[in-house]
C-alpha cells in the first residue's frame, strides 16, 4: 500500500469522521464493487433482513484509486451514511440507506422562474432566493445546500456600507479596526475579556473564587471584575452556576453534548441540532441554576467549528444576542466586534465555514490570536506552546496587551480552559499579569455583553464611571434565585450515556439525567 494512498485515506478521514475513536479496523475487501465518489457506503449487497442488524449497520466501505477497504465503527455505534459518521443507535435512522445519493447543482438564475425573487432548483422548480444555501432543504433534488459554501451563496452578505449600519444595533468597518463612535484610542477604555470553556464544579471552583475573581480585585469605577463562563453540562454543578450569576458574571453556552468528532458541529450539525443544544443548555441552566433566560445572551461552538449559516439561522430565531467562535487571522491591529448586518470582514480562518448570509443585529464576538515572541499564534491558552516557561507566558500576556492598548484598542480576549492553571508557575503569571492591568485607570475587565453595551454606546473613559452597564448594583433576586447553602445532589440514570450521572442543583432533582431532546429531565 503506497504512502500517498495512506495520506489521501487519512485526509478523509480528517474532515469526515475521527479515526482514533471511531473505526475499528481497516481491511481491504475485493467483493464489494467501487462506488469511486469519495465517500463512504454500505454494502450494496447485504441482505434486507440484516440491514438493520448492529454487525452491518456498522459497517461502511470507502474506494480510493480504485481498491475498496472496510471498515468498523467503535463497538456500539452505528454508522450514518448521510451524516457520514458513526454515531450512538438513537441518532442513525439510515441503516437501509446504501449510500448518499449525490446531489444534483441547482439552476439558479438559468432556470426559468417567474420572477427575480425565485431561483431554481436542479430539477428546474422555483423557489424563493432566501430558500438558497439557508441550511435547510427545500429543493426536491436537494440542489438548494448541495453546492454552498461562504463564497458560493447567491443569498451572500453585502460588503459594509457605513452610511446604512449606525450604532446601537449595527456596527461594522472595512477592516473592523475602528474603534466604535470615531474615538480616539486614548479616549477608549482597554477592555479586558476573561472567558472560560466547560463545566463548572469542585475541580475549578477555588480557581475562580479564591484565585482569580476575588473581592479585592475591582476596575478603575470600584466594581469587581468579571468574567464570562461557557457552560457545557456534563459534570457542571448548578448550584455553582448559579453563584457565578448571582455574583454579575455572566452565563453564556457551550451547548449540553459538547459531541465529537470535532468536525461534526461543522459539517454535519443541521438548524434543529443546534437548536437541541444551544437552547436545550439555556432550558437547563434556566431550569436548575435559576439564571434569568434573557440574560443567556450568548454561545461558543465546541471546538470552534463554525456552523455556517444554519448555526446563525438557530441564533436569530431564538433571539441570542452575540457568537463567540470565529477566530480572525492573525494581524498586527486587533479587530473589533462587529454585528453580521454585511460579510464579515476578515478571511474566514482555515477549514472553518463562517456564514455566509446577513443577520442584522446578531454580534460576532471575534476571537483574537495570542501572538507568542517566536511569532508562532494561539487561540486558547492551553493551545499555546507547551515549551513555554511562566517568564514566556508572562511576556506573551504583556506582548499582547501592549499590541491592543497601542494601536486599536479592541477588547483583549484571553480564553481559557480551566486545566491550564494546573501549572502552578502559569497561575502565577497569570496573578502578576492581573496586579499589573489593576493599576491601570483605562483597563477594565468586563464580560462579553458588557463589551457589547459599550459598543452599543461608546463612552469615553472619563465619563464611564457613571456608565451604568458596568456598574454594580446589588442583582435583586427573587426567592427561588438567590443561591442555597445546600444543594441537591441528584445521583440520576442516562438512557443515552447508559449510566448514572450526577446533577447538583438547588432545585427539585429531575426523573432522568438532563440531556439533549429531555433538557428537563423528565420521565
Amino acid at each position: 500500500m503506497s504512502e500517498t494512498f495512506l495520506i489521501k485515506i487519512y485526509s478523509l478521514f480528517s474532515s469526515t469522521v475521527t479515526a482514533n475513536n471511531l473505526v475499528k479496523r481497516s481491511l481491504r475487501d475485493s467483493t464489494i464493487e467501487c462506488l469511486d465518489d469519495g465517500r463512504f457506503y454500505r454494502n450494496p449487497h447485504r441482505a434486507i433482513n440484516r440491514m438493520w442488524s448492529y454487525s452491518e449497520c456498522s459497517k461502511y466501505f470507502l474506494c480510493l484509486d480504485g481498491e475498496v477497504f472496510e471498515f468498523r465503527c467503535s463497538e456500539g455505534l452505528l454508522f450514518d451514511v448521510t451524516r457520514q459518521i458513526c454515531d450512538f443507535k438513537a441518532n442513525v435512522d439510515n441503516c437501509d440507506v446504501t449510500a448518499e445519493t449525490k446531489i444534483p447543482k441547482p439552476l439558479l438564475h438559468d432556470a426559468p422562474c417567474a420572477n427575480d425573487a425565485q431561483l431554481g432548483c436542479g430539477d428546474g422548480t422555483c423557489l424563493p432566493n432566501e430558500y438558497f444555501c439557508d441550511g435547510s432543504v427545500d429543493c426536491p433534488d436537494g440542489s438548494d445546500e448541495g453546492y454552498c459554501n461562504p463564497n458560493n451563496d447567491p443569498n451572500a452578505a453585502d460588503k459594509c456600507d457605513l452610511s446604512v449600519c449606525q450604532l446601537p444595533e449595527c456596527f461594522c468597518s472595512k477592516d473592523s479596526t475602528q474603534i466604535p463612535g470615531g474615538l480616539e484610542p486614548v479616549n477608549t477604555p482597554q477592555m479586558i475579556v476573561l472567558t472560560f470553556d466547560d463545566s463548572i464544579n469542585m475541580e475549578n471552583w477555588n480557581l475562580y473564587q479564591d484565585k482569580i475573581f476575588t473581592n479585592k480585585r475591582k476596575n478603575p469605577n470600584g466594581c469587581p471584575i468579571r468574567g464570562t463562563f461557557f457552560i457545557s453540562h456534563q459534570y457542571t454543578d448548578y448550584q455553582k452556576i448559579q453563584k457565578l450569576w448571582e455574583q454579575n458574571h455572566e452565563i453564556a453556552l457551550h451547548s449540553i453534548t459538547h459531541r465529537g468528532p470535532e468536525f461534526w458541529w461543522r459539517d454535519n450539525a443541521t438548524i434543529e441540532d443546534y437548536f437541541d443544544e444551544f437552547v436545550g443548555q439555556a432550558n437547563i441552566i434556566n431550569k436548575f441554576a435559576n439564571v434569568r433566560m434573557e440574560e443567556i445572551r450568548g454561545i461558543r461552538v465546541p471546538f470552534l467549528k463554525v456552523g455556517w449559516n444554519r448555526q446563525f439561522l438557530m441564533m436569530k430565531e431564538f433571539g441570542f444576542v452575540y457568537d463567540s467562535s470565529i477566530v480572525a487571522p492573525f494581524t498586527n491591529i486587533p479587530l473589533w466586534p462587529y454585528t453580521l448586518d454585511y460579510k464579515i470582514p476578515h478571511a474566514c480562518l482555515g477549514d472553518n465555514n463562517c456564514p455566509s448570509r446577513s443577520y442584522p443585529g446578531v454580534w460576532e464576538m471575534v476571537m483574537n490570536q495570542l501572538e507568542v515572541e517566536d511569532g508562532r499564534t494561539c487561540v486558547y491558552a492551553d493551545q499555546c506552546p507547551a515549551n513555554l516557561n511562566g517568564d514566556d507566558v508572562f511576556r506573551m500576556f504583556m506582548h499582547n496587551f501592549k499590541r491592543h492598548y497601542s494601536t486599536s484598542r479592541a477588547p483583549l480576549g484571553l480564553y481559557f480552559h480551566s486545566g491550564w492553571f494546573k501549572k502552578p508557575e502559569y497561575m502565577d503569571v497569570f496573578v502578576k499579569f492581573l496586579q499589573f492591568l489593576e493599576k491601570l485607570p483605562d483597563v477594565y475587565f468586563v464580560t462579553n455583553n458588557q463589551a457589547i453595551e459599550w459598543m452599543r454606546n461608546p463612552t469615553p473613559v472619563n465619563q464611564l464611571h457613571n456608565f451604568e452597564p458596568w456598574k454594580c448594583s446589588p442583582k435583586q433576586l427573587d426567592p427561588n434565585e438567590k443561591t442555597c447553602s445546600y444543594p441537591n445532589s441528584c445521583k440520576l440514570h442516562s438512557r443515552v450515556l447508559q449510566q448514572d450521572r450526577y446533577l447538583i442543583t438547588c432545585n427539585e432533582c429531575p426523573k432522568q439525567f438532563p440531556w439533549i431532546r429531555n433538557e428537563l429531565g423528565l420521565d
